[in-house]
């Protein structure tokens, strides 16, 4: 959804494009052939005032993003890396790509892995507690002659009373396992805007700094896309951008163990969906946006398939889970081959049965 709202973002400023033709106290040689008729005119400027009046409120926005604190700290530390490591500004934006994420997502996706590994634990808990509360509530019900009703409310209360206590007892609320995206979101806009602040000589155009990172960007790429300040018209960076991101989500989708709910499945569709929207997006965004999107996907592709290792997921102190999976990358590559049909699926009665005892 942040890839679609910053779409706006990433282009060149609305109100630039609908006013360049149209300066306060221009004249024209000819007034006669040139000479528009007063309701000629009349048209023309309602429907500029019309435009701006609609376009006023997300110029506005984009134009608060682009001039905010954040996204002028994350310009000047694109430009420093660039100048400290010497390298091309394709390199330099995968370079800081990389960085940043290590920082920033990284810790943040161990700590989330291990949030839900701790609530996965607990769970294991709650059946014995459930039991229990069962038959304090019959007991209780016999006791004081309470209604079915008045014990199913005080069953309930009791379940959800143990169930905070467990989770305080190992602090694990699940709110905290969306904190990779209060990192990874603002970080992916906030990098996004600099780096179209930086093809754009954005916020000030007369800045002789901007004008440098400027000229530099149009010479800074490499191989078929040696601008970075125009469009791939080779459509090779953003279709990669899909694929890579479709294969995290189809990643994440067969590393599970156990069966899919209905809202993981939907939100599976909502993000193969989104996947497949970047693709024309990243088509009309300067080059400099794709090498970034593509860089910060892979990235984070890499992570996942890093983190389902269990000799890694012990060492960043991720508990063991019955979800875990044990050889992950064998699994994940069966899993590939029966999607593609170059293996057939197995059924539980495929699977071999132990011997009967006598």
């Amino acid at each position: 959804m942040a890839a679609l709202l910053l779409y706006r973002a990433c282009r060149r400023p609305i109100v630039a494009g609908i006013c360049k033709y149209s300066y306060p106290g221009a004249t024209f040689q000819n007034n006669t052939q040139n000479h528009r008729p007063a309701s000629t005119e009349a048209a023309v400027t309602a429907a500029t005032s019309v435009q701006l009046a609609n376009a006023s409120g997300m110029v506005g926005f984009w134009q608060t993003l682009s001039n905010s604190t954040p996204v002028a700290y994350m310009q000047d530390a694109l430009i420093q890396i660039h100048d400290y490591s010497g390298l091309p500004w394709w390199a330099s934006i995968v370079l800081s790509t990389f960085l940043f994420r290590s920082i920033v997502t990284l810790p943040l996706t161990v700590y989330q892995h291990r949030i839900t590994a701790r609530i996965e634990k607990i769970a294991l808990e709650m059946p014995a507690i459930v039991e229990e509360l069962k038959r304090e509530a019959a007991v209780a019900k016999h006791k004081f002659k309470w209604t079915d009703k008045q014990t199913q409310v005080v069953y309930q209360r009791s379940i959800k009373k143990q169930w905070q206590k467990l989770i305080i007892r190992d602090n694990c609320h699940p709110m905290k396992t969306l904190i990779v995206l209060w990192g990874q979101v603002p970080l992916w806009i906030f990098q996004s805007v600099a780096l179209r602040n930086l093809v754009y000589l954005l916020p000030d155009p007369t800045s002789i700094q901007a004008q440098i990172v400027a000229t530099e960007m149009t010479i800074g790429g490499f191989g078929w896309i040696p601008n970075l300040t125009v469009v791939d018209s080779s459509y090779i960076l953003p279709v990669a951008l899909g694929l890579i991101n479709l294969a995290i989500i189809e990643v994440q989708s067969m590393s599970r163990t156990r069966p899919a709910t209905r809202l993981q499945s939907a939100m599976n569709n909502v993000f193969r969906g989104l996947s497949i929207v970047m693709v024309p997006v990243a088509c009309t965004v300067p080059s400099a946006l794709c090498v970034y999107w593509v860089a910060s996907s892979s990235f984070g592709l890499a992570q996942n398939m890093l983190l389902l290792s269990p000799e890694v997921r012990r060492s960043v102190g991720i508990p063991k889970t019955q979800t875990e999976l044990d050889q992950p990358y064998d699994q994940l590559w069966l899993k590939i081959q029966q999607r593609v049909g170059l293996v057939e699926q197995s059924s539980p009665a495929d699977k071999p049965q132990p011997p009967a005892t006598k």
